[in-house]
């Protein structure tokens, strides 16, 4: 997977049967459909493969977008990059590792918020809430196919540990209403990030779906990032108690991802605290 992941690539160079497109950024890049956008560079990107005879197989996104800096809305503009690799003979591939299990607030999955049907889906962390666990899920044609040229065995796959915790999440997110409490709490956190950003002109953008935020430091009066103000930002919270990490290709976006039993109360307190970090700045 490391060769589909540049940014884990420290030469950040793929290798020649990769292509990567431009995320979908409204923020920096406007434009009127994003969705067109982003399906135009997928597009050119199977044209490229092929030029250089490679046979597109697939395209493999992130339904948030979160390591690009967090792209949610409008939700269903990845509809028609999907449309374009289907026509072209490709599976669709949705990671829902980060965007999965009810985080962002509308659904269980990030895809369903584009009105789409994955080949492929991916799974892992909040799968197991801590506990090392993660799937895949497809059809079952798809993994006839693989197993016809493919051995794979794994010791501890589908281990009964691994599958009760699985379950013991599953049980919860139901139980407590997780899905509509990122839903209601990310509404009202983005609010209140929003009316701060409003004090703060180096709070670019503030884009999230449910309970996962990407706060965008931008220089003031440009969109041109500012990850010196975004890793201020990161330890004057740290010191403060509060963990997060950065995303973006230039590190200056924060992305917030909260227990998706996150309230009201806790909300106020990460606002507050990042209002007084940049007053400080």
């Amino acid at each position: 997977m490391t060769e589909v992941s540049p940014s884990s690539i420290k030469t950040r160079t793929v290798p020649p049967h990769v292509r990567t497109v431009p995320p979908p950024d409204l923020y920096g890049h406007p434009t009127n459909d994003v969705g067109a956008r982003f399906a135009e560079d997928v597009a050119k990107a199977i044209a490229d493969l092929e030029r250089n005879g490679v046979k597109f197989g697939g395209f493999l996104v992130d339904s948030i977008f979160s390591s690009d800096g967090i792209y949610a809305d409008p939700a269903g503009f990845l509809k028609q990059a999907v449309d374009v690799a289907h026509q072209a003979g490709g599976l669709f591939i949705s990671d829902e590792v980060q965007p999965g299990f009810g985080r962002t607030g509308t659904a269980m999955w990030g895809f369903q918020r584009h009105g789409v049907e994955p080949d492929i889906v991916t799974m892992g962390k909040p799968m197991g809430n801590g506990f090392p666990v993660g799937g895949v899920v497809t059809r079952p044609e798809i993994l006839e196919a693989f197993c016809e040229t493919t051995g794979y065995f794994n010791t501890f796959g589908g281990n009964p540990v691994a599958a009760a915790a699985g379950l013991a999440v599953l049980d919860v997110i139901d139980d407590e209403g997780l899905i509509e409490n990122a839903n209601r709490i990310g509404g009202y956190f983005r609010s209140g990030l929003r009316e701060i950003a409003g004090r703060h002109p180096g709070i670019g953008d503030v884009r999230s779906a449910g309970l996962f935020i990407g706060i965008e430091f931008s220089l003031p009066g440009a969109t041109d990032p500012d990850p010196a103000t975004a890793s201020y930002a990161i330890n004057g919270l740290k010191e403060r108690g509060v963990l997060i990490g950065a995303a973006g290709a230039y590190g200056n976006v924060l992305k917030v991802r909260p227990p998706l039993c996150f309230s009201r109360d806790n909300a106020d307190f990460f606002i507050e605290t990042l209002d007084s970090v940049l007053r400080e700045r």
